[in-house]
């Protein structure tokens, strides 16, 4: 990722406890989350673990504005934005930073097997 993007993200527990950060990193910074890095910080505590949201900005200055502004809303705002994209909650970091098999042309079927 270019380090002249920057995003703003939303994570979730099992209970739906929201956290709105910003970061010039998002995969690292969702792996801190994942991982409890700082044991006593928001999301260790809440075990806020999955990535439900996020935007991507071309500057940090128009993130953290952006940021701003979201902490600033009603948490059934930020429930509806996150329904709007995510309906499901799902985990959208789920499978990052995992290696991907490597390919065996072998296993392949060829267009005269069809």
């Amino acid at each position: 990722m270019p380090s002249d993007q920057a995003y703003v993200y939303i994570m979730s527990n099992s209970r739906r406890v929201l956290y709105v950060g910003v970061t010039t990193r998002l995969a690292d910074r969702i792996r801190e989350h994942k991982t409890a890095i700082g044991t006593a910080s928001f999301t260790a505590r809440y075990n806020v673990r999955s990535l439900v949201y996020y935007e991507c900005y071309e500057s940090i200055s128009r993130a953290i504005a952006r940021e701003k502004e979201l902490k600033g809303w009603l948490r059934n705002r930020k429930i509806q934005l996150i329904v709007s994209i995510n309906p499901t909650w799902e985990d959208l970091s789920r499978g990052w930073g995992r290696s991907i098999a490597k390919f065996d042309e072998s296993q392949m079927r060829h267009p005269e097997s069809f």
